[in-house]
C-alpha cells in the first residue's frame, strides 16, 4: 500500500496514517513536536512500519521519541506499542491505570481479539509484544505530563467506550486527544462537504451513561479541537457532541428493540447501517460511496457492543 505522507495539522501536531486494516484514513497516530517528542496512539503492530516511515519523513529519529501515549488498550490503538517501544530506547509508554497490566501481559487482550477476529487475528495484529513494567508510566485522572517548556498535557479519565480509557488535553491547541470516547470521524465524506461523527460502542465495556458524561465534560471545557483515533481532527467540537449524543440515543434504542426480539448482532448492524445510509442519502451521498466499507465494519462492531451491554 502507498505510504501517505504525514499531515501537518498545526505548527506542532502531525498525523501519520497507520493504514490499519489496509485502509487509509482509518486509524491515525499523532506526533506532538515538543521538546520531548510525544506520540499519541500506535495502531496495531502492522502499522508500525508506517509510523517509522512517517517519523523519518518528519526528520525524527526513534531515539528522540520520549513518550508513547495510548488512550486505551484496544489493539487498534495500542497493539503496536510494544513493537514500537523496542525501537525507541528512550521512550516510555503512558497508559491508564486499568490498562497497564494488559500491556505488561497481553494474553487476555490476545484471547479477546482472537475470539472476535478468528483466523484473521495474526494478519491484523501480530506480533503483540509485552512491555516491561519499568517502561510503563501510569497516569490517573488529573495527572499531568510536561513535554515542553510551555506544554503540560493533562489526563482525564473518560470511560464510556472502555473503562481503561483516558483522554489527553493539550493546553497549547486547546484540543483533546479523545481516542474513541467521543466517536469516530469519517474524513472520506469531507470532500462531499459532509461531516459525519458516530459513536463507537464496541464490546465489552461500553457504557452509554459514561459516554454521555464524557461528552458533557468535554463540552464544558469549550475545546477548539478534537483529535480522533479514527481519524484526523476537527475544529467543530460542538457538532461532534451533537451528532454523537444524538446517534448514541438512536443506537441504544434500536439495540433494545433487537434485544427484546432476541435477534443477533447482524440484524442490529444492518438496521444501524440502513439508518446511517438513509441519513447520508438525505445529504446527497450515494449508496456506493467508499465510506461504506468502513461504516459496515463499524456498525457491526458497535452492534456487538450494544447487545453485550444490554445482556449485562
Amino acid at each position: 500500500m502507498q505510504q501517505l505522507k504525514p499531515i501537518q495539522l498545526n505548527e506542532r501536531i502531525c498525523l501519520i496514517d497507520g493504514h490499519d486494516l489496509d485502509m487509509t484514513e482509518r486509524t491515525g497516530i499523532f506526533v506532538i513536536l515538543e521538546e520531548e517528542i510525544t506520540i499519541v496512539e500506535t495502531s496495531a503492530s502492522p502499522s508500525i512500519k508506517y509510523v517509522k516511515e512517517g517519523l523519518k519523513d518528519l526528520g525524527i529519529s526513534l531515539d528522540e521519541v520520549k513518550y508513547i501515549i495510548v488512550t486505551h488498550i484496544h489493539l487498534d490503538h495500542a497493539g503496536g506499542a510494544g513493537l514500537l517501544l523496542k525501537e525507541c530506547p528512550n521512550a516510555k509508554v503512558v497508559v491508564h491505570p486499568k490498562g497497564a497490566r494488559h500491556l505488561a501481559d497481553p494474553s487476555r487482550l490476545i484471547a479477546g481479539a482472537k475470539a472476535v477476529y478468528g483466523d484473521k487475528f495474526a494478519e491484523l495484529f501480530e506480533p503483540i509484544v509485552p512491555i516491561d513494567n519499568e517502561r510503563l508510566l501510569i497516569k490517573n485522572e488529573g495527572d499531568k505530563l510536561r513535554i515542553g517548556p510551555n506544554c503540560q498535557l493533562e489526563f482525564l479519565d473518560t470511560p464510556g467506550h472502555a473503562k481503561h480509557h483516558f483522554s489527553i488535553f493539550d493546553p497549547v491547541s486547546n484540543g483533546m486527544f479523545t481516542g474513541d470516547t467521543v466517536g469516530v470521524r469519517y474524513p472520506q465524506l469531507v470532500p462531499d462537504n459532509v461531516h459525519l461523527f458516530l459513536p463507537s460502542t464496541s464490546p465489552n465495556q461500553f457504557d452509554p451513561d459514561a459516554m454521555h458524561q464524557a461528552i458533557d465534560r468535554m463540552q464544558n471545557m469549550e475545546l477548539d479541537s478534537i483529535y480522533f483515533g479514527h481519524y484526523g481532527t476537527t475544529n467543530m467540537p460542538d457538532e461532534v457532541y451533537r451528532q454523537v449524543s444524538s446517534w448514541l440515543e438512536v443506537y441504544v434504542n434500536e439495540a433494545k428493540t433487537i434485544y427484546i426480539e432476541q435477534q443477533g448482532y447482524e440484524v442490529l448492524a444492518e438496521r444501524l447501517l440502513s439508518l446511517v445510509r438513509e441519513h447520508l442519502r438525505g445529504l446527497g451521498i450515494s449508496d456506493d460511496h467508499e465510506v461504506y466499507s468502513i461504516l459496515q465494519l463499524d456498525t457491526e462492531v458497535s452492534a456487538m457492543g450494544l447487545l453485550d451491554y444490554l445482556s449485562k
